[in-house]
């Protein structure tokens, strides 16, 4: 058995192949314990996305396969094609990088670390964490906190969503002392209203065509989130701090005269607005108005743009600090797979060392004198110490120069050419 990882992900599956391998939260447990009653796995982590579904075992990949088109109720052949499979090393380069955001859809995204974080806690529970995935998760953890600390792989935003925020957070100090509304319930809408609610704003509120809709989504975000309908508007506009508006009105919702008074009853206190609608939702002359600050779909994508090249830049400094991070747990791996015959080697050097001692004790007690004694104790303990690697090289010969240059080397020898 050795360590192996077994996965498909966005990038070789469509959705309809990933969401029939996928593992629900609910039967992670069992599935883990599964696979390493199966046998086919010593040590098992199954991780399970949207977008990927990763087993990474200390076990036979193609035992494993098998488990896993059973599980599912799938032909093995249905699900081979968009499967991929790595052997040791390439097994803790993909661990490294899934981990720090470089093989995830929106490059340097953070979730999914806490999300391998889950599916570690859920083998250990079952038992199936042992030497080698524990070494290789623990050491995984510690290379995506020191990537994520030392590049910018994560820094800068590259969706519509996360610069959303970004924005208002350059415009107000905390947007926890802030209130939100939402213009709109639609994909676009939550996907924001998401990432602002991540953020715990004070209040956040929806205002949409259709109450229904309006109620739906506030409850998605949470206890403190209100619906209104569009025609609140005018009368409620002005309790609002950010306002992102996103419909598919033909004709702006928020027109200039509607800001000016709501700026009026605000004390003239700044307002956030971005309308990535296309038509527009709010009227273009709203920017001119010096306490309004408004950005569109247009200039959300110059900074999602930006975000893009300063996280591919920071992606190549990542994928540099993986790949050493690689080599040092390979050397390490290297290093415990030769504790056993050290141990090994120290445990029959201490049975001589047993013997002649006991030896020597006989002969003292029967009196033998201490420096005959000593002579014959010393003699004894070289021969039992040299007498395999004696007996190793006569039997080889001077012709398996790698095990000539080897004891040479262990015993800093001087051997002729």
């Amino acid at each position: 058995m050795q360590l192996t990882a077994i996965g498909l992900n966005h990038q070789t599956a469509p959705l309809s192949i990933r969401e029939k391998l996928a593992f629900a939260a609910v039967t992670l447990p069992d599935a883990v314990r599964g696979l390493i009653e199966s046998r086919a796995a010593a040590e098992a982590v199954i991780l399970s996305t949207c977008n990927r579904t990763e087993l990474y075992c200390v076990g036979d990949a193609e035992r494993v396969i098998e488990w896993l088109a059973e599980y599912q109720n799938l032909n093995i052949d249905e699900i081979r094609p968009y499967l991929y499979t790595y052997g040791c090393s390439d097994t803790i380069r993909h661990a490294f990088r899934v981990a720090c955001g470089l093989d995830s859809m929106v490059l340097g995204e953070p979730q999914i670390l806490g999300q391998i974080k889950d599916a570690v806690r859920v083998a250990q529970e079952q038992a199936a964490l042992d030497t080698w995935l524990n070494a290789l998760f623990q050491k995984t953890f510690a290379v995506a906190k020191e990537v994520r600390t030392g590049t910018a792989v994560g820094e800068n935003s590259v969706s519509m969503a996360a610069a959303s925020v970004k924005m208002a957070e350059q415009i107000f100090p905390d947007v926890a002392d802030l209130n939100v509304l939402f213009i709109g319930a639609g994909e676009m809408i939550e996907l924001v209203a998401t990432y602002f609610a991540a953020k715990n704003p004070k209040l956040m509120a929806v205002a949409n065509r259709t109450l229904p809709r309006a109620q739906e989504l506030c409850e998605k975000l949470g206890v403190n989130a209100e619906p209104h309908l569009l025609a609140e508007l005018p009368a409620i506009l002005h309790e609002y701090d950010v306002v992102v508006s996103s419909t598919a009105s033909q004709l702006p919702i928020v027109g200039k005269g509607m800001v000016e008074r709501a700026l009026r009853q605000r004390h003239h206190m700044p307002v956030f607005m971005l309308d990535l609608a296309v038509p527009r939702d709010i009227e273009e002359e709203v920017g001119e108005l010096n306490d309004a600050y408004l950005y569109t779909v247009d200039d959300m994508m110059g900074i999602v743009q930006q975000g893009k090249e300063a996280r591919q830049k920071a992606a190549a400094e990542a994928e540099v600090m993986v790949s050493q991070k690689v080599a040092e747990f390979i050397d390490w791996q290297k290093s415990r797979q030769s504790v056993p015959l050290i141990r090994a080697l120290r445990d029959e050097g201490e049975r001589a060392r047993r013997q002649v001692l006991e030896n020597a004790m006989k002969q003292l007690a029967k009196g033998t004198p201490p420096e005959e004694v000593l002579e014959r104790l010393s003699v004894q303990l070289t021969n039992k110490l040299l007498h395999s690697p004696t007996r190793t090289l006569n039997k080889a010969g001077a012709n398996d120069s790698d095990l000539v240059e080897a004891v040479a080397q262990i015993y800093h020898l001087e051997h002729p050419e």
